[in-house]
């Protein structure tokens, strides 16, 4: 069915230096938010609402910085500071420096982790928010060899702990970052970044520019969440996942709780001893989630194991997670006079919103604080809008968060890479697309399903949009299928305002006004 749319520890000291020495770099256009960053207290909040411990804390700050040749080893000289996790071309970073496809550029901080009777049963886990584009990571001057990621829009997690790694974290420990970024110059995903900023293209963004955070997992650990409400059965499904380092024998109890306001409003069990946990929730006359009324449940995830490999281990090897969800259902539906339309809870809803970029003068694209990232949500509703299409990039879960509590509506776009398809602005199509390489499509595939994984539990999101406007257009009828199938819970939207292909949920079609420049 088809439609027509138009329109905790102890930490390190922050390495060399004093935050009263960090000044955003010139010159630069200021929001108004810039004065109130804080290098000793950057983007504090937790930076993942949705499966939040208390035991963490943040590497954001002021870190050694140093931009080299690509093939140079571990500096031994570092240029100066910069404010993490802005990234290094930005104001707010301090530094407005760009890095080149043949440059390489490296981060260093120190830290120190507390050592007590209830972290023996815990594990160190080492978070990224994001890192534009691949980066490998060093820890007490070792390079860390499964520590290495590509992709600049997804979060990732090491452990800094583990087995194989054979490292002492007793004492003060050293963490380096080494980040390649070709920016356009590769078939990687970069949405508007490009080398020679013009026009409606804009600043590379190299580096570090979502938080980074470690914290510390109990053994016996839950290790992801997927919460998929079903508004027709009146229920959620949350599938836990369950992790646990050890090969012998261990059982232990999922419980899950739903939380109205400070109230339980629903529970349920399972027994597990690793891997995935699925329990369906009935909900008594659930409230729903909408723009006009975005109302929140909240969930308590806990894991309990009492006995691990012959030891009692109790409370400190059990784990709790808090999180939220929200019931809502986006299909495609006929109203009363057979025509299609989207619907959000079974009644029809016209869906109006800017095409939002998230592109700061001074953070790029980092806000400079959550109070800057809230304001951009409050002032969209404000002026009358009920949705956002998200292009080509991919926010910090705090955005999602702020959507999900406020009631906006999202589309969400993969960002764009590879080179662009033929494109007719006003429509003209002979299906034409891209044959991208191997290597491109694999990695393609790779973020795109790493940004929904991510992205999955936010009640905000309603629909995905696999390419913008043809640019790097390829395989679109697989990709959306594939789309579809992945995730049923939302709509999908293959090409907006591209060279459309018959599948997917909607048409969607950009019309630029003459004369055209």
């Amino acid at each position: 069915m088809r439609c027509l749319i138009v329109g905790c520890f102890l930490l390190g000291a922050l390495c060399g230096g004093v935050a009263a020495e960090w000044k955003p770099a010139a010159p630069r256009l200021l929001t108004r938010w810039a004065k109130d960053v804080d290098p000793a207290n950057t983007l504090p909040e937790y930076p993942r609402p949705q499966f939040q411990r208390d035991n963490w804390q943040s590497l954001n700050g002021l870190w050694d910085y140093a931009i080299t040749d690509r093939k140079a080893g571990v500096p031994q000289k570092w240029d100066g500071q910069v404010l993490v996790p802005f990234a290094v071309e930005s104001s707010l970073s301090g530094v407005g420096k760009t890095v080149g496809p043949e440059q390489a550029l490296w981060y260093r901080r120190k830290f120190t982790l507390d050592q007590n009777e209830k972290t023996q049963h815990h594990r160190t886990l080492l978070h990224f928010g994001a890192v534009d584009w691949s980066c490998q990571v060093y820890l007490n001057g070792q390079p860390i060899e499964y520590a290495r990621h590509t992709g600049g829009y997804d979060p990732f997690s090491f452990y800094i702990d583990h087995p194989s790694s054979k490292l002492n974290l007793q004492g003060e420990n050293e963490l380096i970052v080494r980040v390649l970024d070709n920016t356009d110059e590769g078939y990687q995903p970069r949405g508007k970044q490009v080398q020679k900023p013009n026009g409606i293209w804009y600043t590379p963004v190299s580096g570090i520019w979502q938080t980074v955070w470690i914290e510390r997992e109990p053994l016996a650990a839950v290790q992801g969440l997927k919460i998929t409400p079903d508004v027709d059965k009146s229920s959620v499904r949350v599938e836990v996942k369950a992790g646990l380092e050890t090969k012998a024998p261990v059982k232990s109890k999922i419980k899950v709780e739903v939380l109205d306001g400070e109230q339980v409003f629903a529970t349920a069990e399972g027994v597990t001893d690793r891997g995935t946990v699925t329990l369906d929730i009935p909900l008594k006359e659930p409230k729903l989630w909408s723009p006009e009324q975005p109302h929140l449940y909240g969930l308590r995830v806990s894991r309990v194991v009492d006995v691990i490999e012959g030891r009692k281990v109790g409370e400190f090897a059990s784990d709790t997670i808090t999180s939220y969800f929200g019931i809502r259902k986006i299909a495609m539906q006929k109203d009363d006079k057979g025509v299609n339309r989207l619907f959000l809870n079974n009644k029809p809803v016209f869906q109006f919103g800017p095409l939002d970029q998230g592109w700061w003068p001074d953070g790029l694209y980092t806000a400079p604080t959550d109070e800057a990232l809230k304001f951009d949500i409050e002032m969209t509703k404000r002026l009358g809008y009920n949705m956002a299409r998200k292009h080509v990039k991919v926010e910090p879960d705090r955005w999602y968060y702020w959507c999900d509590k406020l009631g906006l509506l999202v589309w969400q776009d993969m960002p764009s890479g590879d080179v662009n398809a033929p494109w007719d602005p006003v429509g003209g199509h002979d299906n034409t697309e891209l044959t991208r390489s191997p290597e491109s499509m694999d990695n393609y595939n790779k973020e795109w399903k790493a940004i929904i994984d991510a992205l999955h539990n936010h009640p905000s999101i309603v629909m995905w949009v696999p390419f913008n406007e043809a640019w790097g257009q390829a395989n679109t009828v697989a990709v959306t299928k594939w789309t579809m199938e992945y995730d049923p819970s939302r709509l999908v939207n293959c090409a907006s305002g591209g060279n459309d292909f018959p599948v997917g949920h909607v048409l969607d079609v950009h019309r630029y006004p003459g004369p055209f420049l």
